[in-house]
Formats: structure tokens, sequence, C-alpha cells
């Protein structure tokens, strides 16, 4: 038995296991937020192995650390600014998810005064037993709370608020899952009513939403499980809400189209699901094979926000291809004529809209050069703009100033000390265990060289312990760990082979300057020195920006060509022809490059920035956006491209000639590919409205690939080169 005919014969036991997938999968759901991770992590990093080094062997309490910046108290070198910090301190340190404090209580360092005379900041460490970043900052913030309500009726003003990495990225997370649910809540009602205006029948409207819908919820339970074993970032809700509401919606679309126009050519409604599960099926098929291919490839880069991406992605393109080719067959062959009701009054009939696009088609392939021409140049002049697209950290003050670690990271700088959150972490390893002078004298001679550069504020060593605390420092790096001067700990290591530089920028260099800074240490910090086998691991969160920008950005020839490759092997396969694949590719690549350009002068250069939030040029798009935009628009592209393509092979196989089985095409699928489109452009744009600038400048390259794609390139160049290239679009497959 045909696959279409089980598939619409077995609807009931198909329905049945689509319960019993959903009544196991979808409590998962209400626990993903939980099991989601918050921080950003980055597989064999030099970054992450200074973490666990800090941890080790150097045995430092400050590992994970977060910066609790004061304000509205006197100067800690005041005695009401000294009571006041003892006051926060102490509880602090009593704090289980707390393992070390430091203030100017322990070290009465002039870069805990601020130039104003008021406030402070303090250092605190976090344990091991605190569990995960989203875990431990949430009580360590109800007991700060606490703390500034109990010294406000001496310090009115206080403010007791947390910054640095660790705040950062559970701050930034959060703000990105609710910008998800904003946007989820803006793009549904307006995806439902464009719907309703398209088929002009409320079932009908309603079936691709629902699809959509429940294709997002099922991802999300099933991500949560994952999850439980596969640790992934909490970035997996945008990329699932937002593929969920277009891919799932777009699918359900087709075959809801398919459907209806075999109830229009008057066959029984069994016959009709049956054809659109052939058909439409085969067309969903092919398409969600080319956008998981470009997810899966994802998987190569060793990020847990990119394996986020790429395992969401996945499992709702999976999903929501499974419920359109295998549920809504069936469900369609019960409903029946039932699917138009709840029709609108005085709606135009899609055969209108079908001979628009038929009309359409005739006067493409009667000019298909002035049609290649027309739609070929300005998307031409808008992609090579796409070489100029700089990635980095955008420039100017772009985080959402709702978040409170952004609120501290303003108070920092009012104290001239934000360079605190962007502080360089060294680790020295000598090749030798035992003590030996010159080696030690080398190192001194290395730290006051950094004290000395313009760029740096303050270098935070054992030498600047040891003067501090006027005492020789080759007599506290010889001490036994249990006798070591306190300020020491975390600084050698308890054979004297290991020591940290911990290095805080002034305030004016801007966390790109760092990130430059970080990797000309590594280049040079070995030579610099100057011993003989000496190791160097430069870390710190300008260390991670830097590492994070060649995961990603090192890797994107690799993804480009092997998403290339198995699109071009993907359609071979799918249309038996070499020339389709190759134009299908080389038009999807002419999208990817408008969407990059367009990225550059809305958002790099700031022409018409303002009208999406956006107050000044950012100079730079996020070093992970190409990545995730090229993944993703290639296999959106591919879905208009099979939708077309499947239509003129049909049509061609029904022994119609080159130009007239376009123009078919054309007048059978342009509706439902602008349907589709339009879709997709609502639900990308509900997400640029948001304060996350990721996910804004993600939503505007994905709706701009969207629209120029649907419009442009499927609609007036593809018909163009299908026209030109006459049978041998099909060679060398083509069977009469």
């Amino acid at each position: 038995m045909p696959l279409a005919r089980m598939v619409v014969r077995g609807r009931a036991w198909i329905g049945l296991a689509w319960l019993v997938a959903a009544a196991l999968v979808l409590p998962q759901t209400r626990r993903v937020a939980e099991v989601l991770d918050v921080s950003a992590r980055i597989t064999g990093s030099e970054s992450a192995a200074v973490e666990r080094l800090i941890a080790g062997p150097l045995a430092s309490s400050y590992a994970r650390y977060g910066v609790l910046v004061v304000g509205g108290i006197p100067s800690p070198d005041t005695p009401g600014g000294a009571a006041a910090l003892e006051r926060i301190v102490w509880p602090l340190r009593d704090a289980t998810e707390v393992a070390g404090v430091f203030s100017y209580l322990d070290h009465p360092d002039t870069l805990f005064l601020s130039p104003s005379g008021q406030g402070t900041f303090i250092l605190v460490g976090f344990g091991d037993e605190g569990g995960a970043p989203d875990r431990l900052l949430p009580p360590l913030r109800r007991l700060t709370e606490g703390l500034a309500g109990s010294l406000r009726a001496e310090h009115p003003n206080v403010t007791l608020r947390w910054t640095g990495e660790t705040a950062l990225n559970v701050d930034l997370r959060r703000a990105s899952s609710v910008d998800v649910g904003s946007a989820e809540r803006r793009a549904l009602p307006l995806t439902a009513l464009f719907l309703l205006i398209a088929f002009g029948a409320l079932v009908a409207a309603l079936l691709p939403v629902l699809s959509g819908a429940l294709a997002i919820a099922i991802t999300l339970g099933a991500a949560a499980i994952v999850a439980g074993v596969w640790p992934l970032s909490i970035l997996l809700q945008s990329v699932v809400v937002m593929l969920g509401l277009g891919l799932g919606i777009d699918y359900a679309l087709l075959m809801v189209s398919r459907f209806r126009e075999g109830l229009a050519a008057g066959r029984p409604p069994m016959d009709a699901a049956e054809d659109a599960a052939r058909h439409a099926g085969h067309t969903i098929f092919l398409s969600a094979a080319a956008v998981a291919l470009g997810f899966t490839v994802l998987l190569t880069v060793p990020l847990n926000e990119m394996r986020a991406i790429a395992v969401g992605g996945l499992l709702v393109v999976i999903v929501s291809a499974l419920l359109a080719m295998t549920l809504l067959p069936g469900v369609l062959a019960a409903l029946g004529p039932r699917v138009d009701w709840g029709r609108l009054p005085r709606r135009r009939s899609l055969r209108v809209g079908a001979d628009g696009w038929r009309r359409w088609g005739r006067w493409v392939t009667a000019r298909p050069w002035t049609a290649l021409l027309l739609g070929a140049l300005p998307l031409v002049l808008l992609a090579a703009q796409a070489p100029r697209l700089r990635t980095g950290l955008p420039r100017g003050d772009w985080l959402p100033s709702s978040m409170e670690s952004v609120r501290a990271l303003a108070d920092l700088h009012t104290m001239g000390r934000r360079g605190v959150v962007q502080s360089i972490r060294i680790v020295v390893q000598f090749p030798e265990s035992e003590h030996r002078d010159g080696d030690w004298e080398a190192l001194a001679r290395f730290a006051a060289a950094l004290g000395r550069d313009a760029r740096i504020e303050r270098v935070r060593s054992i030498f600047a312990v040891a003067e501090a605390a006027k005492l020789e420092w080759s007599g506290i790096v010889a001490m036994p760990a249990e006798l070591a001067h306190p300020l020491a700990r975390g600084l050698v290591s308890a054979d004297g082979r290991m020591a940290l530089l911990e290095i805080v920028p002034r305030d004016a260099v801007t966390p790109e300057q760092a990130v430059a800074l970080a990797r000309e240490l590594r280049a040079n910090a070995v030579s610099r020195i100057g011993v003989a086998g000496v190791r160097v691991r430069v870390g710190g969160l300008p260390a991670f920006n830097a590492d994070y920008q060649n995961a990603v950005s090192g890797r994107f020839p690799q993804i480009v060509v092997l998403i290339v490759v198995g699109t071009l092997l993907a359609l071979f396969l799918g249309f038996r022809s070499i020339l389709v694949p190759l134009k299908a590719v080389a038009l999807n690549l002419l999208t990817v490059a408008a969407a990059f350009g367009a990225l550059v002068l809305v958002f790099q250069e700031g022409h018409g920035g303002r009208l999406f939030g956006v107050a000044e040029p950012l100079g730079a798009a996020f070093s992970s956006l190409p990545v995730i935009v090229f993944s993703i628009v290639f296999g959106l592209s591919m879905d208009y491209e099979v939708f077309l393509m499947n239509r003129v092979r049909e049509t061609r196989l029904a022994e119609a000639g080159d130009r007239d089985a376009i123009v078919e095409a054309l007048g059978t699928t342009g509706q439902v590919i602008t349907s589709a489109a339009a879709i997709m452009l609502v639900v990308f744009a509900a997400f640029t409205l948001g304060d996350f600038l990721i996910t804004k400048m993600l939503g505007f390259a994905l709706a701009v690939a969207v629209l120029l794609d649907a419009t442009v390139v499927r609609m007036v160049i593809g018909p163009a080169l299908l026209q030109l290239a006459g049978r041998w679009n099909w060679w060398p497959g083509w069977r009469r």
C-alpha cells in the first residue's frame, strides 16, 4: 500500500500514536526553562582551562566570581562607609553559595574607592555548592535585597546590584527568554488573522496555527528531556519558537492548500487527502531535509549555544514535518468539506489569484532576460555589501537597560571602575617544580611592565601583595600553603610552579579593545617573560570572548562548504538533475549575501537603525550571527525552491512543455509561497521589536532573506533561469 494511502487510512492509529507521544512529552514543556543552561561554554577553550586551573592547582575561591556593586553609601575609607560595608560583607561570607568575599576591608586598595567619594564594589567568589549560575544567583540577589532594605534607614539611596560575567550571562539569557515569549504573543494573533484572510475560512486558518503551536510545545518538551543528559543553552527557546511558528505553520499551510485544491477539483475527501499526502508530503520532506542539514552542521561548533540552536532546530523541523505529513492528512480526510467551515463573506475566489500568477508566469517566461536583469540587479547591489560585514562585539550601550547587571555596569562606570568586569587572568606555569628565583624575577619584571601599560589600571599579583604587606615576595612564594599570606591565596600554587596575574583594564578600554589585549597577551606573553619552557594561558571575560569568536568565525567556511555540498546532494537525489541543484544553491547564496548586506547597512552602519531601536551604528555584528543566519536562511530559502520546483517537475511529467510547466507551477504555488513567506515575515518581524539585540538582528536578517527569496528570487529570477535553461534543467535524469 502506498505510504500516502497508509497515512490516510490509518489515521486513527496515527492520531493515537501522536496522543501518546504528546502525553509523554508535553508535561516536560513546563520545566524547559529550569533545565536549560544560561551560561555560554566553549569546549576545550583556553579560557575554560584557565578557570579549571584557578579552581584546581591555584585553589582560588574566585574561579567563578561576581561583582556586587554597592551604591549610595559613603566611601569605605571613612568610618561610616566601612561600617556599612561590614554589614554587607559578613552575611555574604556566611551564604552557602559563596566561596570567598574580597573587598576594601580585606585590602585597602584604591581600586575599591570611587572618585566621587560614594560607593564601592565587592568581589564575590561562587562556590561549587551553589550549582549552576542561574541557580546560585537568585538566592544571592534575595539576600542582597534584604541587606539593602536593612541599610536604607541610615543610607536611603543604597543600592546593591550584581554584575560580572556570570550575572550578565544569566540576565542576558533570561532577557532573551522574555523576548521570545513577547514575540510569540505578537506573532500568533497576526499569523492567525493573516491565514484567515488568505484561506477565507476559519477552520482552514486554524489548522496551521494549531499545528505550529503543537510543534513548539512537543519540541520544547523533547528538548527538556534531552537537556537532562546533554546540557543545552536557553537560546534553544528562541530558535524553537521562531521556527515552530514559521516552519510548523508553513508545512501545514502547504498540506491544507493542496487538500483544498483537491476538493475544489471535485475529488472525494479521502482521495484529496491522499493526493495532498503524496505530493505535499514529498515537498515537505525535501524541504525539511534541507533545513535539518543546516542545523546538523551546526553541531560541529564546540559551543553549547550553537549545540542548543542545532538541537532545537533539528527537533522543531522534524516534529513540524512529521505533524504535517502524518497527522494532518488524516485530520483533513476526517474534516472533508468542513475544512471550509466559517467562510468569510465577499471573498475573492482562489482561481482569481491563481490566474494572476499564471499571467505573471507568462510575462516572465516571455521576457526571461528582462526579468533576470530587473530582479537580479538590486539583489546583487545589496549582496555586494556583505563582504563589509564585521564580526565582534557591537559598540555602544546595546545591552537591555532593564537588566540589573547592566545597571550595575553603569554604576561601575560612574565610579570609573568598569574594567573590573573585563579583567584578564593570566596563569603562568613554570617548567620545573623547584623554586627558582630567576624565573620568578622574570615574572616580576613582566608584571611590572604590564602595570606600565596605558590600557591597564591594575595588576593583581603575588608581587603587588608582597609590596602592600611590606614583605619579600620570594619569602611568600617559598612559604607552605597553610602559612602563606591570606592575600596571596589563589595567586601561587602550593608547589610553587604556578602563578596568577589578574589584569584590570582602565575604564576607557572598550570590550572590543579588551579582547584585542587578551589576544595580544596570548601572542607575546611567553616571549616577554623570557623563561625557557614556561607555559602561559590567558583567561577571563575578554579571553572568553576571543575564544567565542574563534570557535564561531573559524568554522564558518567549513559550515558553508558542508551545507552547500549536502544541499546539492539532497536536491540531486530529489530531482535527478544537476542544473536544478546548482541553480538553487547559487540563488540561496545570493539571498544569504543580500541578508548580510542588509545587516551591514542597517545595524553596522546605522542606516534606518532607529526604526529597530538602535540609536547609533553598532560597527559590528555578533560573531555567532553569520553562522546562525547562514544555517537557517539556507534551509528556509530551500523551502520555496522545493515548493516551486516540485510543481514544475510534476507538470513536466504530465507531458507539458517547459514554459507551460513554469507558468502552471507559478499559478498553483505562487499564492502558497507568498502566503507562507508572509507568515514567516510576520514571525521574524515580531522578533525585531524586542530588547535583546542578537534576537533583533537575527529576526531582521531572516525577515529580509524570506522577503527577498519569496518575491524576487523565486518569483522572478528562478522562473527566468528555468526558462532560459529549458530541457537542460532536467539533465541527466529526465525520462519521458
